[in-house]
């Protein structure tokens, strides 16, 4: 067991409030198992320095003397420390690009490193995660980014009241903005033209199911994906929502005409299978996907599909994508970039390929 540990300085991005270790375990760490915490001081840690010095902390710079360093995002290569053990969300496992300069840093320097994603239990399960976290948040970005794109073409909604995540305190005050949306469209219905409005949701874990949360505070009625046209076919109810939940056997389909859907023969042989997620996403308003996704699995949504797509004669239905799951140029392949909580969304025009931060302009609005 090591005998100092230290809790890292956040410094990837300004909204990164979050720490692996909160001052009452720093307490049992420290009183229970007697090893020492050094905390490094952060100006955006949501808890205080202080808080931490009242459990037995010690609050310093320097993280040398330290066994084993606890951090929540990447740590920047030049500061890694020799011969340490690092335990932080590194974002390799996918062999991610961006991160291979770290990574070859960590060999380079003798480093152990312990990936959260890669903390599971017998059966492979990852122990450690912000999916759900990560789709409360992102649900609440894509309704105001929803609400924001809409009024750019004139169209008053009742999304606009909604905040950036960011923005609420709690998640409570969030879920409050939610709900008062709600009430809206209950007492006034949607715009004309809206309706059927259609969320579709990519996956059903965890990080789709947090997005669900936040979305089922406001009216709706689920249909089944094989049902999408149904909405369409008939006077839709002004004062609901429709909500839609993609799994595999939705999204692909075998290459090979009169072979059956099996979920494991996909998962172990995806070049079996190809996407068949362009059929649903004319009637989608929204889009939010939560898959795991590797490049050996067929993408939902390509720029060629959106360049058909958009360059049709009426303008598309689509008006957001909230890819939560945000693996850049993956699942979603107009998610060029990642973005930041102060800024999160940008609009992607499919017919030039250009990426143009907000949500006004011709295209798509991308989370």
């Amino acid at each position: 067991m090591p005998k100092r540990i230290g809790i890292r300085r956040e410094d990837k991005s300004v909204w990164e409030r979050r720490t692996p270790i909160v001052p009452e375990d720093a307490r049992e760490l420290i009183e229970e198992h007697g090893i020492e915490v050094i905390v490094q001081p952060s100006d955006i840690r949501v808890f205080g320095e202080e808080e931490y010095a009242a459990v037995g902390a010690q609050v310093q710079e320097d993280l040398s003397g330290c066994d084993v360093v606890l951090a929540v995002k990447e740590v920047p290569p030049h500061l890694l420390l020799p011969g340490k053990t690092y335990v932080f969300f590194a974002h390799v496992i996918k062999g991610q690009p961006y991160n291979m300069p770290m990574l070859k840093r960590l060999l380079d320097l003798g480093c152990v490193l312990i990936d959260y994603e890669r903390v599971t239990d017998e059966e492979g399960r990852r122990l450690i995660f912000f999916g759900r976290h990560a789709g409360w948040a992102g649900m609440l970005d894509t309704l105001w980014a929803l609400g924001q794109r809409l009024e750019w073409e004139g169209v008053p909604n009742p999304f606009s009241g909604i905040g950036q995540a960011h923005t609420y305190p709690n998640l409570e005050a969030g879920r409050q903005a939610v709900r008062e949306a709600g009430e809206r469209i209950r007492a006034e219905g949607l715009p004309p033209g809206l309706s059927p409005l259609v969320v579709g949701f990519a996956g059903y874990g965890n990080v789709s199911r947090g997005a669900q949360e936040i979305f089922d505070l406001l009216p709706f009625q689920e249909v089944a994906p094989g049902d999408l046209a149904a909405p369409f076919e008939e006077r839709p109810d002004p004062h609901t929502l429709y909500k839609v939940v993609f799994e595999e056997e939705h999204m692909v389909e075998p290459v090979s005409p009169g072979d059956r859907f099996e979920l494991q023969d996909y998962y172990q042989h995806p070049e079996k299978y190809h996407s068949r997620f362009s059929t649903y996403v004319p009637y989608l308003t929204v889009l939010v996907n939560g898959i795991y996704w590797e490049s050996k699995y067929p993408r939902l949504v390509t720029k060629s599909y959106l360049r058909e797509l958009f360059g049709g004669p009426t303008r598309p239905r689509l008006r957001v994508i909230g890819d939560i799951s945000c693996d850049v140029e993956g699942a979603i392949e107009c998610t060029v970039r990642c973005t930041e909580p102060g800024d999160p969304v940008y609009v992607y025009n499919p017919l030039t390929g250009e990426a143009v931060d907000g949500y006004a302009g011709e295209g798509v609005v991308v989370l």
